[in-house]
């Protein structure tokens, strides 16, 4: 499977929603395939469809960074149904290179998705993994963890990347 060019802050798909999948088809698999293999080959432990470039309501997280066998999670058109608690934490993400900041995440979360056979299934989380799985479908709603800050802090950051595309020194200039 091809490894995907993944999509810089501010391209605006990545302030749009996605778009919930209908069937879980063959493209989709094969979809899920190229996010996994674009992934691990960033590194990193999550990624969203629209951060490929496809709107669709895909994302995949897998926090051994393809390590550790059975580790992968597949969330097609996840929704959180449950969360609570509270945890600070630093959090990084592919479409914002060499930018980390802390962010206020709940501490536990209970997901549903889809599978890669069309199947529901449901994933418990706490800590590491609740972050991951709450940035991914952050990234489907359209919402980048930098919303999640102070404005003060937010518009710090943003004038930082905007110096840096400027400079041509962003990965997405």
């Amino acid at each position: 499977m091809p490894v995907r060019r993944i999509v810089f802050y501010p391209d605006p798909i990545l302030l749009r929603p996605t778009e919930p999948v209908g069937d879980v088809n063959d493209s989709v698999r094969e979809l899920v395939a190229d996010m996994v293999e674009t992934m691990h080959a960033a590194p990193g432990i999550g990624l969203a469809a629209n951060q490929i470039g496809v709107g669709l309501r895909v994302a995949v997280v897998d926090l051994s960074v393809g390590e550790t066998q059975g580790e992968l999670h597949v969330l097609i058109n996840p929704t959180i149904l449950e969360q609570g608690g509270r945890q600070v934490g630093e959090e990084g993400c592919l479409s914002l290179p060499g930018i980390t900041t802390d962010v206020t995440r709940p501490a536990w979360v209970r997901v549903e998705a889809l599978d890669l056979q069309g199947r529901r299934r449901e994933i418990r989380a706490v800590e590491l993994l609740a972050r991951a799985l709450c940035h991914e479908i952050d990234h489907l709603d359209g919402r980048l963890y930098l919303y999640r800050l102070s404005a003060l802090k937010r518009n710090r950051l943003k004038r930082e990347i905007h110096k840096a595309i400027d400079a041509g020194e962003w990965g997405g200039a």
